[in-house]
């Protein structure tokens, strides 16, 4: 299956000019194309939410599938507020943080103070001297061996499965997003203040419509499904086999964008909810390409259709890729470097 897939071109050889006129085309935000992922969107998610309050009526067991199908809706409510916090969902700016802003609040997610983040990850994702801010907690293998023992209990901890994908996006969109960032300016604070006074008071209107039990319920269930899908999502984009990582020295955009971001091939249906931000590689590429032009601008020219694609299952295979290898220049598992560790762990007690 892999001698079928064609590999990229080395980027080095992809004139920046080139990819920036070809991309220039797709940069153009349509307003009947945002207003309508608007209404396919929310319109359902609303429907839901109608049906989950009429669902309790008849059983919590009729509820909780609608809550899990409401968030996967709401993933795709989140590829709207990311756009608009790129500025690439609507032609006016105005209109970006008015839509982002409401979608920040069905997210939980704080407009400005995200938008402050991501976009230092987008100028430094795959720089290994720029980790830290908007990624996945991320390892060389020198620092693994060099780490104490707690804080290779914490990396594992924080890279398992269970707490990656079910703790963790609790604790980001329910708990951590509540608290603005110390090097954060005061705009972005005041973002996360005044995001959390609305979903205070959204919070406590649906609570008079739906109870304080039933409310939690649904929007709970929602958050978790949209949460986990969500970083599973972000988690694949970046930490794949073939992945590139350099040092600052090192690093290219065009390679980081075209290497360091996977094209997550998905199935039709789980493409449309994911708001095709399978295409990475583009979005990283030129993030002014609004989420519904990014599969037309990977059919446009070879340099992008000739990305290697993750695929549904080969994708799974990113629960075993842990640390970054320098020497290897790609990520391995704990398995591979036991022989390493246990030569650490002598070195150590000795």
């Amino acid at each position: 299956m892999e001698n079928e897939l064609r590999s990229l071109p080395s980027p080095a050889r992809v004139d920046t000019g080139e990819w920036k006129r070809i991309v220039a085309e797709f940069q153009k935000p349509s307003t009947g194309r945002a207003v309508w992922q608007i209404v396919n969107t929310l319109g359902p998610y609303g429907l839901l939410w109608y049906l989950a309050y009429l669902s309790m009526a008849v059983s919590w067991w009729l509820t909780v599938p609608l809550a899990m199908l409401a968030g996967a809706f709401l993933v795709r409510v989140f590829i709207i507020f990311h756009d608009c916090g790129h500025g690439s969902f609507f032609k006016s700016g105005r209109a970006n943080d008015l839509v982002g802003f409401i979608a920040g609040v069905l997210t939980f997610t704080p407009y400005y103070h995200w938008r402050w983040e991501h976009s230092i990850h987008h100028a430094s994702a795959g720089d290994l001297n720029k980790r830290g801010i908007g990624d996945v907690w991320t390892m060389t293998v020198q620092e693994y061996l060099e780490s104490s023992r707690w804080k290779r209990f914490a990396y594992q901890l924080a890279r398992n499965p269970g707490v990656l994908f079910i703790i963790g996006p609790f604790v980001l969109f329910v708990i951590q997003q509540r608290f603005p960032s110390a090097q954060a300016n005061p705009r972005e604070r005041r973002s996360v203040h005044w995001m959390n006074l609305t979903i205070l008071g959204m919070a406590a209107a649906l609570s008079l419509i739906y109870g304080l039990a039933g409310y939690l319920l649904i929007q709970m269930t929602a958050l978790a499904v949209a949460g986990g899908a969500g970083v599973w999502l972000f988690y694949v984009q970046h930490q794949f086999e073939g992945v590139y990582w350099e040092r600052s020295e090192e690093w290219d955009y065009t390679t980081a964008a075209l290497q360091g971001s996977s094209f997550y091939k998905l199935p039709k249906v789980l493409q449309w909810f994911s708001g095709n931000i399978g295409f990475h590689h583009i979005h990283h590429l030129s993030s002014r390409i609004p989420n519904y032009n990014l599969e037309r601008c990977h059919r446009s020219h070879p340099m992008f259709r000739d990305v290697k694609p993750v695929t549904l299952i080969s994708s799974l295979k990113s629960f075993t890729l842990r640390l970054w290898d320098e020497r290897l220049k790609k990520l391995v598992g704990y398995r591979d470097i036991r022989g390493l560790q246990r030569k650490q762990n002598r070195s150590d007690r000795s």
